[in-house]
């Protein structure tokens, strides 16, 4: 048996985040317009435009319920249910939260928590009432 020591392998490193992180920027070049930083979307705009998502998907049959969710996700049952249980909120209640103003660490003093138990209700109408008591005190809506 005859063999070759001239092996020769060739490997191609990404670098790491961290190391991504710690980089130096490169300048803005002169034709690059400025951008504002406005921050991001509040968390609750977020979830709920994902279980909007969820629920066109279910509705058009491209994911046949919450089970394939939750393996495609990586959650739990329960974190699905929760999600899922904001599309329950009256059509202007959802409205109201999907255009909700950019804010600098995308945190909103109203926490999906706080809409878990409105979005139970049955009836919009008390929704509706639960939501600008909600909002109204912080002067959201």
């Amino acid at each position: 048996m005859i063999m070759n020591s001239n092996l020769e392998v060739k490997v191609r490193l990404q670098p790491t985040v961290r190391a991504i992180s710690r980089m130096p920027r490169r300048a803005a070049s002169a034709t690059t317009v400025p951008t504002t930083n406005r921050g991001r979307f509040p968390r609750i705009t977020q979830v709920l435009a994902l279980a909007l998502q969820f629920k066109e998907m279910i509705d058009d049959g491209e994911i046949r319920g919450y089970t394939d969710l939750m393996r495609l996700g990586c959650v739990s049952r329960e974190r699905i249910s929760q999600i899922m249980m904001l599309t329950w909120l009256a059509p202007d209640i959802q409205e109201a939260i999907l255009r909700l103003p950019q804010t600098p660490r995308g945190r909103f003093h109203i926490a999906e928590a706080a809409l878990r138990p409105i979005a139970r209700m049955p009836l919009w109408n008390d929704q509706r009432k639960q939501w600008q008591g909600l909002a109204g005190c912080t002067g959201t809506l």
